[in-house]
């Protein structure tokens, strides 16, 4: 009789259940479906709970955008240190870079220069670190640019203008910063070209290449031009939103013209050998 209750419930359990096992019950499996789909839930509120603060980071980057009192010049530097990332991307992938190098590389082109320069001048803390939202923002345009490089030659003309905005951009904080430091005028004319051209150099050079500062396009003298119109427009007294205008239309019809008349500066070669 117990022989033939033990063969009828092995008969009954299903072929992948283990040799005297009594298959689970249907509320049971429900049950158990259940407790995953509620792990999974607790799961993904807990990864959502902890990213809060990026997000909230991200949305401070809108913020002059939707505030009433507009500032220009942070509203062109976000413009800028995204381009900036976009280009140091692009420098990466050529150099077949993973997405760790397309991030390092993209953070650094856009904020090395201000980095270099807090560093020089003794500004802390340094700035990025007091806004990580401008560190989100650089990343996420880096690793952003390895979906659509395939299209951004189309759009060549629309990063030669955005460089040239972001080149008067960091040229002028730069030199802000230094004039609220109280340095003479020669460091604040550095401090703002350091601004200008520091983290192109170091994606040049991450990227095993001659920077491009030094060799090919009038790029450091458009920021020398616009430091030194800045520090004279401010020592004739003029109003500091005009200044900043006035500088950002003459730095960018500057930089163009470079580009479409192809202005350089003479070069230096010395090929003889001492030996």
């Amino acid at each position: 009789m117990i022989r033939r209750l033990e063969s009828s419930r092995e008969r009954a359990a299903p072929a992948d259940s283990p040799k005297g096992q009594v298959p689970r019950s249907r509320n049971s499996q429900v049950k158990g479906q259940g407790e995953r789909r509620r792990g999974n839930t607790r799961w993904g509120f807990r990864f959502f709970h902890e990213s809060l603060p990026m997000f909230d980071s991200l949305a401070l980057i809108f913020q002059p955008l939707a505030s009433k009192q507009f500032d220009l010049l942070l509203v062109v530097y976000l413009v800028a240190i995204a381009a900036e990332a976009m280009s140091g991307a692009l420098a990466a992938g050529r150099r077949d870079m993973d997405f760790f190098g397309v991030a390092v590389i993209a953070f650094v082109t856009a904020l090395g220069g201000g980095t270099i320069r807090d560093v020089v001048l003794g500004h802390y803390p340094i700035g990025w670190t007091q806004h990580p939202e401008y560190v989100y923002l650089v990343i996420l345009a880096g690793l952003a640019t390895t979906l659509i490089a395939r299209f951004m030659h189309h759009m060549k003309r629309l990063f030669l203008m955005l460089d040239a905005l972001g080149l008067v951009a960091f040229s002028l904080i730069g030199c802000n910063v230094a004039l609220q430091l109280d340095y003479p005028v020669v460091v604040v004319i550095m401090a703002g070209m350091l601004t200008g051209i520091s983290g192109g150099v170091l994606r040049d050079v991450l990227c095993n290449q001659v920077p491009v500062v030094f060799c090919r396009e009038l790029y450091a003298s458009v920021s020398l031009f616009v430091c030194v119109l800045f520090l004279v427009l401010r020592g004739l007294g003029w109003d500091s939103d005009l200044i900043t205008l006035l500088c950002f239309g003459a730095g960018f019809a500057f930089r163009m013209l470079a580009l479409r008349f192809a202005w350089k500066l003479p070069t230096f070669s010395y090929q003889q050998r001492w030996d």
